[in-house]
C-alpha cells in the first residue's frame, strides 16, 4: 500500500509552513451544477492564507463543449504559471467540502509533471474548525514558469472505455450516486439520461469519504470488494464529468492499486454520444 504520508498533509503541518518559499497552496473547490453554491465567491470570502484558486472550469480545454475537460500541456503551464506555481514547488490542494474536488486537481497537477503534490487532509472545514487563519479577496501571485509534460496514457477516451467494457480488459468504476448509476435519479446536467456504462461498477464518492476524510484502508478494501471491484485487475475510473472519479483514483492509489486511467469525459460524454449503450439498474 502507498503510505498516506506521501499523499496527505495535516492542518498542523500546513499551518507551520504558511509563507514558506516553494510552498503553493491551492483551493481546488468545485460544486456539482444545481447545488446553488459558487466556488469563486466562497474563495473570495475565505481561503487559507496565500492560497490561489484553481478553477476547473477555467483551466480546461475551452474548445471542448464537455465540462472542464483537460487542457493541453501548454494551456495548463500558462494557467498555473500565472498562479505562481512551478513544477518544483510543494503543492498542497484543498477544497471547501473536505474531500471532493481536491483529488481532481491533485491528479491533474501530477498528470502534467508536478513533482510533489499533496492533499490537505480534512480540507478547509477542518482548517476552520480548528480556528486557523483565513483571508479574503482575490490572490495576487507572482507568476512563475511551470514546465508541463504532456500527459501519459492515463486519460481514457470513450473508445478506450467502450473497448475495456466490452472485452473485460479493465473494470470501469463509477463514482456517481447509486440513483444516477441505476437510472432512478436525473443527472444534474440537463438533457442527459441517467444510467451507467454496461458492465461498470458503482463506488459512490459519498461512500469513500467520511467527515472530509478518506476512509481507513480496511474499510476501503471492503467497500471495493462489496462493490464487485477486483483490486488485482486494471481499473478505469469514471463519474459525471471527471471530478469525483479522481476520489476513486485516490482511494485505489492509497491501497497500492492505482488505476490505469481516468475517463475525462465520463458520463457527460458517454450519455451524449448517439447510440452509446446505457444500462439501467444495479451493477
Amino acid at each position: 500500500m502507498k503510505s498516506r504520508s506521501t499523499i496527505f498533509v495535516d492542518t498542523k503541518w500546513l499551518a507551520g509552513r504558511l509563507g514558506t518559499p516553494g510552498l503553493a497552496i491551492v483551493d481546488g473547490s468545485f460544486f456539482i451544477p444545481g447545488q446553488g453554491r459558487d466556488a469563486e465567491q466562497e474563495y473570495n470570502l475565505a481561503h487559507i492564507p496565500g492560497a490561489v484558486r484553481f478553477d476547473v472550469d477555467a483551466i480546461c480545454d475551452r474548445s471542448n463543449p464537455l465540462p472542464h475537460m483537460l487542457p493541453s500541456a501548454e494551456e495548463f503551464a500558462a494557467a498555473v504559471g500565472a498562479l505562481g506555481i512551478s513544477e518544483h514547488d510543494t503543492i498542497v490542494v484543498y477544497d471547501v467540502l473536505g474531500l471532493f474536488s481536491a483529488p481532481r486537481v491533485w491528479w491533474t497537477f501530477r498528470l502534467f509533471g508536478a513533482e510533489k503534490v499533496m492533499i490537505l487532509d480534512g480540507g478547509l472545514p477542518k482548517w476552520q474548525a480548528e480556528g486557523r487563519p483565513v483571508e479574503s479577496g482575490p490572490a495576487k501571485p507572482t507568476p512563475k514558469r511551470f514546465a508541463a509534460k504532456p500527459p501519459r496514457d492515463q486519460v481514457a477516451t470513450a473508445a478506450s472505455v467502450a473497448h475495456a467494457a466490452a472485452n473485460g480488459t479493465a473494470q470501469v468504476v463509477d463514482a456517481r450516486s447509486p440513483g444516477r448509476f441505476c437510472g432512478d435519479e436525473p443527472e444534474p446536467r440537463p438533457g442527459l439520461s441517467s444510467g451507467h456504462i454496461p458492465g461498470s461498477r458503482n463506488v459512490p464518492v459519498s461512500a469513500l469519504v467520511a467527515d472530509g476524510h478518506l476512509l481507513p484502508d480496511e474499510q476501503l478494501k471492503k467497500l471495493m470488494a462489496d462493490s464487485g471491484v477486483d483490486l488485482d485487475r486494471p481499473v478505469i475510473t469514471s463519474c459525471g464529468s471527471g471530478v469525483s472519479a479522481a476520489v476513486v483514483w485516490l482511494a485505489l492509489e492509497v491501497l497500492g492499486k492505482p488505476p490505469v486511467a481516468l475517463y475525462d469525459g465520463s458520463w457527460s460524454e458517454w450519455a451524449s454520444l448517439p447510440g452509446q449503450p446505457i444500462a439501467k439498474g444495479p451493477a
